[in-house]
């Protein structure tokens, strides 16, 4: 399945944004990122929900991830992170979504300075993630990280010892690997069937600046080889034109 990230979009409102990309043609779904003008609430899902619908489009909802931190020492700002996450799970399942993307969570001053609590309450808060995904029957994959200091979850063996003990699922961020390792083989063979989403984007090996296919140093013939082809394919670009540009390199490339 292939699809596109509404962050080709993100300069006008979540309405827009589903019409504009339901008129590109050869896609499966969108894939919501419920942030600023695209955030989903209880209260203005449905419309969305109709809207892919009347177009013949499954969705993905990318889970807030701005300013809450589900690592933090500060269990008042853990927990409005948890709940922020828990409303975008059952606004995904009232929603029929094919699966939720969350992002791990990040090293505060605080964290930095105790890591042994950072990992006890992160490990804490996945498994919550974990517990409650399950109870409402939705599958939830936790995405890599690219090269930020803060950032965690930026390896394949990092986000494998973060899933370990869940059933969680992993988001293969392509772009973002291309900023830390490279190594896109280890990371398809060391995650393997948890891998149930990706997301593609260029960059040239340093900044995550979210590319056109194509653009950057990512090594596409190799790349399209590995990528589990059960998993969903969603497009994670800045314009509709590097959209449609990226789908034409697709094409060609496949």
């Amino acid at each position: 399945m292939l699809g596109i990230s509404t962050i080709c979009c993100s300069d006008v409102s979540l309405g827009t944004a589903l019409y504009k990309i339901s008129r590109v043609k050869g896609i499966d779904f969108v894939e919501i990122v419920s942030e600023n003008y695209h955030m989903l609430d209880r209260y203005n899902y449905h419309s969305h929900m109709e809207t892919l619908e009347e177009n013949g489009l499954k969705s993905v909802i990318h889970a807030p991830f701005s300013d809450i931190n589900i690592a933090s020492l500060n269990e008042r700002i853990r927990r409005a992170s948890l709940d922020i996450l828990f409303e975008a799970f059952e606004i995904a399942r009232l929603m029929g979504a094919l699966l939720v993307v969350i992002h791990p969570g990040h090293l505060s001053p605080a964290g930095m300075r105790f890591p042994k609590a950072y990992e006890k309450i992160h490990r804490r808060s996945l498994k919550e993630i974990d517990r409650y995904s399950r109870k409402l029957g939705i599958r939830v994959a936790l995405e890599n990280m690219p090269a930020f200091p803060t950032l965690d979850g930026r390896t394949c063996e990092r986000i494998r010892e973060l899933i370990d003990g869940t059933e969680l699922y992993v988001t293969f961020d392509v772009g973002h690997l291309n900023t830390v390792t490279q190594n896109f083989d280890e990371f398809i063979e060391l995650l393997g069937d948890r891998i149930i989403h990706v997301h593609l984007h260029d960059n040239n090996g340093k900044n995550d600046s979210h590319l056109s296919l194509g653009k950057g140093n990512v090594p596409w013939n190799d790349v399209f080889k590995l990528l589990p082809r059960k998993a969903s394919w969603s497009l994670e670009l800045g314009s509709l034109d590097a959209v449609r540009e990226s789908l034409r390199f697709i094409k060609t490339h496949i």
